[in-house]
């Protein structure tokens, strides 16, 4: 059925005032504060309509009316008035990401960290999965007399935390020359075709095939690894009074908790900062706990994928907010790092 023009005015009424104050809305409220012009007879009778389309649930019979999943949809889709972020905030944001754009890890660290500094949510970031992109350097570096650090650097991440032994007694002369054999094979290829690598490739390594077959196997193990999920103010959810209860506190560190969970939920196949709005039913919609939205967007620079990021708290969230930081986040990311 299509809402009247009044039924969404009240509706956005219920919703903006719900989300501000987190106390359920009644129809001497709505004419209060926002509607004189109208009886609260005509708005009570248009709050039980709303009802009974799914919108809005009363938790007590006594009480007002709080907004549904369905009127949280409804809101962000077609109702929602976008908010605008402040100067103060926007040149936050400038600050640190410029302070920042000469190493990718730390941008990305840096995303989470302001989307939460700016929303008071708990934030996430996962990373474009790097198996497609280019290597630009293989090094060894040697930790141990048997055993070396690999880096590998591709076109937008640093892997640099696997070891792999080394021949006994070998010299740093032939670490560093195994360093540069490694290069000529493996940089131009993408971490799923070092897997094809030639017999011919293997062949050619003669005294250092032992560090070839090891660093094969850590390449390996880079291209099959799930994404790094970073995250901030896993705190701030007890900060808002529906966690009030231990058993929702529980629920929502354990979704919190798995990066299986979470990429699953921040999963997006987009490529341009698009906004993906989840939100929690008491079926669990794509995993999300009940009584929470995620709001997320993926972030591209020059065609490149570098992740995407996310805001996961109640339902009740101020959509208005989040939204303007994650659109704001990934204008000025692309801005800075486009050169433009």
């Amino acid at each position: 059925m299509k809402l009247s023009e009044r039924k969404k005015k009240i509706l956005q009424i219920v919703v903006d005032d719900y989300i501000e104050t987190a106390v359920p809305v009644s129809s001497k409220n709505i004419t209060d504060k926002y509607m004189h012009d109208i009886s609260s007879a005509t708005v009570r009778s248009e709050l039980s309509a709303l009802e009974e389309l799914g919108y809005l649930t009363q938790l007590h019979t006594s009480s007002g009316r709080v907004p549904s999943p369905e009127a949280y949809k409804l809101y962000v889709s077609e109702l929602m008035v976008k908010d605008k972020l402040s100067q103060k905030d926007l040149n936050y944001i400038k600050k640190i990401f410029t302070e920042k754009t000469g190493n990718i890890e730390h941008v990305f660290h840096s995303a989470v960290k302001v989307i939460s500094d700016l929303t008071d949510y708990t934030s996430i970031g996962v990373p474009a999965a790097g198996v497609d992109e280019k290597i630009e350097v293989v090094k060894l570096v040697r930790i141990k007399p048997t055993e070396a650090l690999v880096i590998i650097v591709t076109q937008s991440r640093l892997y640099k935390d696997n070891y792999i032994q080394l021949p006994k007694d070998i010299t740093d002369e032939a670490v560093d020359n195994a360093s540069d054999m490694l290069n000529k094979v493996f940089v131009s290829k993408t971490l799923l075709e070092t897997e094809e690598v030639s017999v011919e490739a293997l062949a050619s390594f003669t005294e250092y095939k032992e560090i070839f077959l090891n660093v094969i196997d850590a390449l390996k193990e880079y291209a099959a690894r799930n994404e790094d999920v970073v995250m901030e103010g896993e705190d701030k959810i007890l900060n808002h009074p529906e966690y009030a209860d231990v058993d929702r506190i529980k629920n929502f560190l354990s979704v919190v908790s798995s990066n299986d969970k979470m990429v699953h939920i921040l999963n997006d196949d987009g490529s341009d900062i698009k906004i993906n709005v989840k939100i929690g039913t008491e079926e669990g919609t794509d995993g999300i706990p009940e009584g929470c939205s995620v709001v997320s967007a993926t972030y591209s620079v020059n065609g490149q994928k570098l992740g995407t990021y996310g805001v996961i708290g109640p339902s009740r969230m101020d959509y208005q907010k989040v939204v303007s930081v994650l659109e704001n986040v990934g204008k000025i990311l692309e801005s800075i790092l486009s050169g433009k």
